[in-house]
């Protein structure tokens, strides 16, 4: 799968690092105020948000590089949780109940990576990534389309114009600065050079202040978070009301930012520790329930900017989330200024960059079940989200899967000169194929002994245990030997564990050993010995 050509491949660098954090920083300040309405929180807790969960994993996770923040996919959960909290205890309640979430969240996040389940993210076929990429891409397209609207009216005439014409320019500068040099990140040129040119020409466009005010905020002066216990009533009634939110907000983090790992080892061919980042995901969401920010997971869109920009270490995560502090504290006048159209073109060439354009290619090359697959994943991203897209995308892989290997399971028999009738199995034996595995034998007809060799063959499962019993009873009752003969190891294991749930005589097979004779002419003598 071709994508993102237009990522060099390098190692981290303090410079880089630091300018791509910064860059970072620059586009995170609007996401994070968009996220924080999209949660019906206040745009200082999407800010907070964005920064702690940006420190935290930049300094303990699992993928250098990488930037987590405030996100949608979370926000979206958020909604109905503090709308519901608020109504249960009145103004600010909602709130408290969102911090006590979090650190439920958090802790949850942090078991998954303690007990290790951040290696299932290996499991994710090829197709369900596709469509992940696809997905994400169209919802980073579409959440940009909102900054067309001023007071949720979209804009006409030279308002629509300008920016447009701002837009463009800045994924010209985009496309054609790294031509020059590539020694000063081209987002931060594109972001720097299309502000200048708005605040000296006056020309009158949307700004990161003007976009707040529409949302009907002031703008995005704060002071440093403080550490607060979440005031809501501690008994099994909260616990109750806030455990499925936690399970959701965790679930839906872990998974976009396991599958964002997973794209920026692809980039960079560099390799992330899956379980370290839960942990780092689940630590970031507890410091959040008690510092007062709304949370989140890692952000592709931020990610393929720094990856892009030249960040590669930790250092770009650390600047990017101390720059964001800076920017909360002292800095918020400038960053209001910011066109929005230089932030709009910056993300329209993430678009750009992650939707896997080889889709449109391979659809007629690959199996119908993987481009089903890549299509189902990529809408349901975009209907639904993404945990319900990823985890349909595994769930349809894993069935086709499993029909395709029982359709593989067959016998081949033949009957020696003691009249033993033999049936060598091919394929793996287990829930999908046994109807057709037991509808090879025919009992009624079968000599006095019967052996099947597993020699090309496994037992996979219990339902494939339970075929074997089944077989074997019936043979008794047939007053017929039935034997297993060349099992693995493991399932030799599988079928001794299981000795009271399955009766079976198991030949035992012949081991070869090799006997030297003598140093002289070095001769062997290949000698058969029974277990």
């Amino acid at each position: 799968m071709k994508r993102f050509t237009w990522i060099e491949a390098k190692a981290a660098s303090v410079k880089d690092d630091v300018l791509s954090g910064f860059t970072v920083a620059i586009a995170l300040v609007p996401e994070a105020v968009a996220f924080a309405f999209i949660a019906g929180v206040s745009p200082v807790v999407g800010l907070y948000g964005a920064f702690m969960m940006g420190i935290v994993t930049a300094i303990i996770g699992g993928r250098p590089g990488m930037i987590s923040g405030a996100t949608g996919a979370t926000a979206i959960v958020m909604v109905s949780l503090v709308k519901i909290g608020t109504e249960m205890g009145g103004a600010g309640a909602g709130l408290q109940y969102l911090f006590a979430t979090l650190l439920l969240a958090g802790s949850i996040q942090i078991m998954a990576g303690v007990f290790r389940f951040g290696k299932f993210v290996r499991l994710i076929p090829h197709p369900v990534m596709m469509g992940f990429v696809n997905g994400l891409a169209i919802v980073i397209f579409m959440a940009q389309l909102g900054m067309f609207k001023v007071n949720d009216l979209w804009m006409q005439g030279t308002d629509l114009y300008t920016m447009l014409a701002l837009v463009a320019l800045t994924m010209f500068v985009l496309v054609t600065f790294p031509k020059i040099t590539t020694k000063i990140p081209a987002a931060l040129v594109a972001i720097v050079s299309v502000t200048l040119l708005v605040f000296w020409a006056g020309i009158d466009t949307q700004t990161v202040l003007s976009f707040i005010q529409s949302k009907g905020g002031t703008g995005i002066e704060a002071g440093l978070p403080v550490f607060n216990v979440p005031m809501i009533p501690f008994s099994l009634e909260t616990l109750y009301f806030i455990t499925p939110y936690a399970a959701i907000i965790a679930a839906i983090g872990l998974i976009e930012s396991l599958m964002t790992l997973n794209l920026i080892d692809e980039l960079t061919n560099t390799h992330g520790n899956a379980n370290k980042e839960s942990i780092a995901q689940g630590t970031a969401n507890i410091v959040n329930g008690f510092m007062g920010g709304m949370g989140g997971c890692a952000m592709i869109g931020q990610s393929i900017i720094n990856i892009k920009s030249g960040g590669r270490g930790r250092l770009s995560g650390i600047v990017a989330a101390l720059s964001l502090l800076v920017f909360i504290l002292f800095g918020s006048s400038y960053i209001e200024m910011i066109p929005l159209a230089a932030l709009v073109g910056l993300m329209f060439m993430v678009v750009v960059g992650t939707f896997a354009w080889s889709t449109f290619s391979v659809l007629d090359k690959i199996p119908m079940s993987d481009a089903i697959v890549i299509l189902l994943v990529t809408v349901t991203t975009v209907v639904y989200d993404l945990a319900i897209a990823v985890i349909a995308g595994v769930i349809v892989s894993a069935l086709v899967f499993a029909w395709e290997n029982a359709l593989r399971i067959r016998a081949r028999k033949h009957i020696d000169e003691n009249g033993v009738k033999y049936y060598e199995i091919f394929g793996p034996l287990f829930f999908g194929s046994v109807q057709l595995f037991t509808s090879k034998f025919d009992v009624e007809n079968d000599p006095d002994e019967v052996v099947v060799d597993f020699g090309e063959s496994r037992v996979a499962d219990h339902s494939g245990i339970e075929a074997i019993n089944k077989l074997a009873k019936k043979y008794e009752q047939a007053g017929k030997k039935f034997r297993l003969t060349h099992l693995s190891p493991d399932c030799r294991k599988l079928i001794d564990r299981a000795d009271k749930l399955v009766r079976v005589d198991i030949l035992e097979d012949p081991e070869y050993t090799v006997v030297v004779q003598g140093f002289e002419d070095y001769s062997v003598e290949i000698e058969a010995t029974s277990k």
